[in-house]
Parts: structure tokens; C-alpha cells; sequence
């Protein structure tokens, strides 16, 4: 055998073992000189957060517009980080779905909700962050204007994000038609109605389809008659206190005076909170009592182009002639982080959460939103048009104010509250029995808390 075909012959058998050998060396050297792990994965952990709103409203888009812009950078400086941004109706939210998913300890990772006595029952069962530290350490504690409604017994558990007052807007135009003059009682607000009444108008717009609307009435009426003590203590089960009392009955009665006079718009509980403000854009109602969320309602394609310079803004008028009336409102609407949240996805929450409550976001949420600002803020408020500016400035000049009523209640007697008020709103019920059945409701609920106390 040549030795030419010796040397092929070897290669044939061996060589392919030469060049896995010079392969891998080359692999190995590759590897070494730049300084690479060829199995370890160092990219961040992929992280999903659930958030749950419930702007879903017309009046809400603003504000929903505002915290999706939030996310998204949000998402675009954490690549790793994705947020499912889910909206809800917010009855479906607050009375059903949250409720649940609280008693099987599964609520979104991060929420909004309502603070008070709604969020008690979570913060008992150890279900949303405390959020002490974490406010703390990024300087937000005394950043925020009232923080009652999300502190117990020392602990933060929610952020607000706005504040709200509910003040009652007139047509000026209408009202200096018929000579009547903003009343300041509710004694001038009866004869305004009649007044009204007898010209055409709808004195009040009411879109009680979400139920808590017609809430503001009765709380304002139960407010006027009673005082700001009766209903503290009944929110803190105080023995004696009840709905049944002789002022309450009044307040009633005299909500269902106006519902037998016809002072609220037709089919109340079956129109929408936008249907009833056309109402009142659109000249058939001369009032309408909400909250300062819904002024952005009063612009836009069903409004006259100037109707904001047509709305007057004064406090739903107390009972005698003198007092300084109280206005309904507080910092109520906040977000809250579910306790389940730990190691990496806590970390991410609470990173999106300093997205959320910054300088910035609170002034676009004025000047965008024509919200309340939750955290202490300069602004300037001839820019935000002339209805909010009179809400600031009713703000301003009166120096007592409410949590409404179905804040400040448990979430047992509260529902009792809308369906009393419904019932009322539909004549099925009278005032008397209204109250019968929300003081039993009441009793039911702090009979049901001492027991499990004892326990």
C-alpha cells in the first residue's frame, strides 16, 4: 500500500474525531475569551400584574386615558413587565366580583376601589397591602391631603388618587328667567321646585341607574335634619342610635315629598347618569346634584358650545336660614394592591404604583381630568374652566365637609341604603318602612360583628 493511500486511509477513520476535537476547542476558546455562560439565561424574570378599574363611563375617559399613558411607559422602561389593564362596571366590581374574590383570596394584583368602611372588611381579613413602608420610604405620607379613609389603626392600606365633592349645579338661565334666586335652605329649595315645576321644567335630572345617585339626596336631607353625629354613630354600631330617629324621618319624608311631586327626571332609576346630564345640558332639568366627576360631561357635542358660563355652583342648602351648610365629598377613590403579592411581582407593583402617584399625573388629572387632586398641588384653576373653578372655590370658602354616607357604612348597610332608596325612587316603599328596614339591617350587621367579637 502507498503511503499516500495509508495517510487517506487514516484520515477517513480518524479524522472526523480531529475535527470535533479542533471544533469544540475552538467552541471552548470562544466561550472563555468572551467571558459567556453558554446555558444561563441572565434577562429579567417575566412578570404579569392584573390591574382592575372601572372608568368605563364617558365621564371617566379622561382619566382613564391618563393611567393607560401611565402604563404604557411604565411597560416600555420594565420590558419585563406586563400589565392587563382590565376595566369593570364598577357596581359589578365594588359589590360582587372584588367581594368574592376577597373570601377566596384571589383579587386582582392591583385594584380600584373605594376607602372607609367598604375596604374595612378586606383590611380585617388581611387581604390588602399595608402600604405604611412603602409610602414612607418614597416620601408620600404627608404628600396626600386627607388620608383618614385608608388608615387603620395606624397602617396605609390604599392610596387615593382624587378628590370629589358633590355640590349642586343650577342653570342660571333658567333660574333668572323665573326670578328665582339660588336657594339657601330647604325651604327655598321646595318653592324653587314648585316654581319650576309650574314653568315646564324638571327641577332635579337624576340618572339613578348605578342606584348610589339618589344617595346624595338622602344623605344631604339626612345630614340637614339630623347633624353629622347621628350617622357616626351609627356607623360605628353606638347602642341607642338608629334610623328610626324623628330626624331621619323628616329627611324621608321630605325626600318623598319631592318623588310624589315629580321633582326628579321621569323612569329615575332606569336612566343613566349621561342621559340625565343631557337633560341638564339640554335645558329640560334646571338642576342637577353629583359629584364634581361629571363636569366634563357639561361640554362636548350635546352641550351649547358656552353652557359651562350658564352653570351656577352653590351647597345643597341647609335647613334653616344662617347655617353654614356642609358639602358631601372626601378623598374616597383610591388604588389598593392585593396582599398575595410577594418577591419579584410585589416589587413591580409597587414600581407601577410610584408611576402612578406623582406630581405630574396628579396635574394632568386637574387640568384633563377636572378632578380634585388627592396630593397637596398648586394650581392654577381659571384653567380648568369656569364649573370647576367654582367647585374650588366652594371648597374653599366653606369649612365643613361629609364622607358620603355609603362610604362611611358597611357594606351590608349600605346595600340596605340603595335598596330602600330605589324602592322610594319606584313608590313601592314609604319612608317610614324605608328606615324600618335599614335600621334592621344595621342591627343584623352589629349583631353579626359582636357575636364573632365574643367569639
Amino acid at each position: 500500500m502507498t503511503k499516500e493511500r495509508k495517510v487517506m486511509k487514516w484520515l477517513m477513520n480518524w479524522g472526523w474525531i480531529l475535527l470535533y476535537v479542533v471544533i469544540m476547542s475552538a467552541a471552548v476558546l470562544f466561550i472563555t475569551l468572551g467571558d459567556r455562560e453558554p446555558i444561563e439565561d441572565n434577562s429579567p424574570e417575566k412578570i404579569t400584574l392584573t390591574f382592575r378599574h372601572f372608568w368605563l363611563k364617558e365621564h371617566d375617559r379622561p382619566l382613564l386615558a391618563i393611567f393607560e399613558e401611565v402604563v404604557q411607559e411604565y411597560q416600555q422602561e420594565h420590558p419585563n413587565v406586563k400589565v392587563n389593564f382590565e376595566g369593570l362596571d364598577q357596581t359589578i366590581h365594588r359589590e360582587r366580583k372584588l367581594k368574592s374574590e376577597m373570601v377566596t383570596g384571589t383579587p386582582p394584583d392591583m385594584f380600584v376601589l373605594f376607602g372607609g368602611a367598604e375596604i374595612e372588611p378586606y383590611v380585617r381579613s388581611d387581604r390588602l397591602m399595608d402600604l405604611t413602608g412603602f409610602a414612607e420610604e418614597n416620601g408620600l405620607t404627608g404628600q396626600f391631603k386627607d388620608l383618614q379613609l385608608w388608615t387603620f389603626n395606624n397602617h396605609i392600606y390604599g392610596l387615593p388618587i382624587e378628590g370629589n365633592a358633590e355640590p349642586l349645579y343650577y342653570n342660571k338661565t333658567i333660574f333668572n328667567k323665573l326670578g328665582i334666586a339660588p336657594p339657601a335652605t330647604v325651604s327655598e329649595l321646595d318653592t324653587a321646585i314648585r316654581k319650576l315645576q309650574a314653568a315646564g321644567y324638571i327641577p332635579f335630572a337624576l340618572g339613578n341607574e348605578d342606584r348610589w345617585p339618589a344617595l346624595i339626596f338622602a344623605h344631604y336631607l339626612m345630614d340637614r335634619y339630623a347633624g353629622p353625629e347621628l350617622i357616626q354613630e351609627l356607623a360605628t354600631g353606638r347602642d341607642g342610635a338608629t334610623f328610626q330617629s324623628g330626624d331621619y324621618v323628616q329627611a324621608f319624608h321630605q325626600l318623598n315629598q319631592w318623588i310624589n311631586e315629580g321633582a326628579f327626571s321621569p323612569g329615575a332609576n332606569d336612566l343613566s347618569t349621561e342621559n340625565a346630564v343631557k337633560l341638564f345640558t339640554g335645558g329640560q332639568a334646571a338642576m342637577y346634584l353629583n359629584g364634581n366627576w361629571d363636569i366634563n360631561l357639561f361640554t362636548g357635542e350635546t352641550a351649547p358650545e358656552d353652557f359651562q358660563n350658564e352653570v351656577g355652583v352653590i351647597p345643597f342648602p341647609a335647613l334653616l336660614k344662617g347655617q353654614e351648610p356642609s358639602i358631601a365629598g372626601g378623598y374616597t377613590i383610591g388604588i389598593g394592591l392585593s396582599s398575595g403579592l410577594a418577591g419579584a411581582k410585589r416589587e413591580a407593583a409597587l414600581e407601577l404604583m410610584k408611576a402612578f402617584y406623582t406630581k405630574e399625573v396628579q396635574t394632568r388629572i386637574v387640568y384633563e381630568g377636572l378632578r380634585i387632586p388627592s396630593m397637596r398641588l398648586d394650581f392654577d384653576s381659571a384653567k380648568t374652566g369656569p364649573v370647576f373653578a367654582q367647585v374650588v372655590e366652594l371648597m374653599e370658602d366653606y369649612n365643613h365637609s361629609f364622607v358620603p354616607y355609603d362610604n362611611l357604612l358597611s357594606p351590608e348597610v349600605k346595600k340596605a341604603f340603595l335598596g330602600v332608596v330605589e324602592e322610594l325612587i319606584e313608590r313601592s316603599t314609604s319612608p317610614d318602612q324605608a328606615l324600618a328596614d335599614l335600621q334592621e339591617a344595621s342591627q343584623q350587621y352589629w349583631n353579626l360583628i359582636r357575636s364573632t367579637e365574643v367569639q
